[in-house]
């Protein structure tokens, strides 16, 4: 048995971005192990959700650890940081932020998790954290400090390919989902514009793994309707049939550090470098 710590920055990335990846890592006997950089506490939700005398942190932390639990983690820890929000915004400038904290000692905090579980394994992002998110990006630098503080053998990026984002955002749907939302065509088409203009993720060119968690995806979905206060079960995403769910969420991507395969044919297991 092996010990694969993921790094997050907020409740919900988990499920989204690595939840397949952490069930499939479950069921083969590993130790999964989840650290969440942040509390969360700028994401958007419903003020009713948020119970009388409690506040979106400890709505998200309780989420979280409902997501954990579909996940099949042995393990949740909080680095203690409070989340930074959108990239250029005033919360950016919180000096609690995870934005604002000192990647030295950010990075011991997640080493001192690492040491203790004998981790094999640590997945961060990419450097630009998929989209220019702070904490995001602060996700990458301090979870590189922190394997070679520890001594990790394994850091991988998960990450999004860069072209398939391309591709979904030149899809003609894109027209219909103005019937969807409260936009009109030309904002949508506006809209469409500004994700196609944006290096999302990583080029396909420069990606290691593309892990097929298809036969997983039910406890991803379930891990996903965990977090209510920030993806709603009527969203666009929950609303999926389970077929267009699969087709939309059934491949993880990660670019592992020191591996000489870039590219097609990826690779399709990040435990094999355990092998």
């Amino acid at each position: 048995m092996a010990t694969a710590v993921f790094f997050h920055a907020h409740p919900d990335d988990e499920a989204i971005a690595t939840g397949g990846t952490m069930v499939i890592g479950a069921r083969r006997g590993h130790r999964i192990v989840l650290v969440c950089a942040t509390d969360g506490a700028v994401g958007e939700a419903d003020p009713d959700m948020i119970p009388k005398g409690e506040t979106l942190a400890d709505v998200r932390a309780r989420e979280l650890s409902a997501a954990a639990d579909e996940l099949s983690v042995s393990r949740l820890e909080f680095l203690g940081y409070k989340d930074s929000g959108m990239e250029n915004t005033p919360t950016n400038d919180d000096p609690d932020c995870f934005w604002q904290a000192d990647v030295e000692e950010a990075a011991e905090r997640l080493a001192r998790i690492l040491r203790e579980e004998q981790a094999d394994i640590v997945t961060i992002y990419d450097p630009i954290g998929g989209y220019n998110h702070p904490d995001h990006i602060q996700v990458h630098r301090v979870g590189r400090r922190a394997a070679v503080l520890a001594g990790t053998p394994h850091v991988f990026e998960s990450t999004m390919n860069r072209e398939q984002m391309k591709s979904f955002g030149e899809d003609p749907a894109w027209a219909e989902m103005a019937e969807d939302t409260d936009l009109s065509a030309g904002e949508l088409e506006a809209e469409r514009n500004e994700f196609l203009e944006q290096d999302l993720g990583t080029p396909a060119a420069e990606i290691t793994h593309a892990v097929d968690v298809t036969g997983v995806v039910a406890e991803k979905k379930a891990a996903m309707a965990a977090h209510a206060s920030q993806i709603r079960e009527d969203s666009i995403f929950l609303a999926l049939p389970d077929d267009a769910f699969a087709m939309a969420f059934g491949q993880e991507w990660y670019v592992h550090y020191g591996s000489s395969q870039q590219g097609e044919p990826y690779l399709d297991d990040i435990y094999a470098v355990l092998d």
